[in-house]
């Protein structure tokens, strides 16, 4: 098996030296499949992608590899952990939060080779295992902690710029990720409603007309759980109206 790797590392020099190792690795075979320079980087991308392991820096800005760590157990498909550091001292720890292996800077190949034959061990270990979409969770970085949000309580996604809101009926959060891959990752939970848009389908009450300042006259959305109306574009209002069963 080829192992997919996420690396984190907030040092760019850190991350190429080791896109190059991982190159070499020939028993397992590993690709490094994406990079992260942050916790909230790397979160965003496992919401999205599958990986078998990740190589965690430890010291990085805001949330550290630890946390990082331990928030990406919540994940639907939690990568298996192997820390990358030049702390010696934080060992103990890793390990109470089940690593795999814990390298030392600078890496050697054999060493990290070593590590990656743990990895596919454990890997064929593990039964294939079915989500329960009801217990998938997004995982977002805020203020410097991990919040677990499951998908069960989002009413909808907008997208704000480079960010999606995520909302809630006690409260909004911002998720460093792609309104698309959303939608395309949990069709059955979401509709797309706008461009800028998807709302829980179960949350979907009525179809109103509604005048918006922007873009003039047209029909929103009332959700349960929040008092705003969430406007649909022209293109969207029959598969609305087929959601609703009308």
């Amino acid at each position: 098996m080829t192992l997919q790797v996420l690396i984190v590392d907030d040092e760019p020099l850190a991350r190429s030296r080791l896109r190059t190792l991982l190159a070499d690795c020939r028993a397992p075979a590993a690709l490094a499949a994406a990079e992260a320079g942050s916790a909230a980087q790397a979160l965003a991308l496992v919401q999205h992608q599958r990986f078998d392991v990740a190589l965690l820096d430890i010291h990085m800005p805001g949330a550290d590899g630890l946390q990082l760590a331990a928030a990406l157990r919540a994940a639907p498909e939690p990568p298996l952990v192997v820390f990358v550091t030049a702390h010696a001292e934080h060992a103990v720890h890793a390990f109470e939060i089940e690593a795999v292996d814990y390298l030392t800077k600078p890496v050697r190949l054999e060493r990290l080779q070593a590590a990656l034959q743990k990895v596919e061990r454990l890997a064929r270990a593990q039964p294939a295992r079915e989500v329960d979409s009801a217990q998938e969770w997004l995982l977002i970085s805020e203020r410097g902690r991990t919040l677990r949000v499951p998908l069960a309580e989002v009413l909808y996604l907008k997208a704000e710029l480079k960010y999606v809101t995520v909302r809630t009926a006690e409260a909004s959060h911002l998720l460093d990720g792609s309104l698309s891959q959303l939608e395309d990752k949990y069709p059955a939970r979401f509709l797309r409603i706008h461009r800028n848009a998807l709302v829980a389908r179960h949350a979907i009450r009525a179809l109103v007309r509604h005048h918006d300042p922007e873009e003039g006259e047209g029909w929103a959305v009332r959700l349960a759980g929040v008092d705003e109306v969430l406007m649909v574009s022209r293109r969207q209002v029959a598969a609305v109206r087929e959601a609703l069963g009308e």
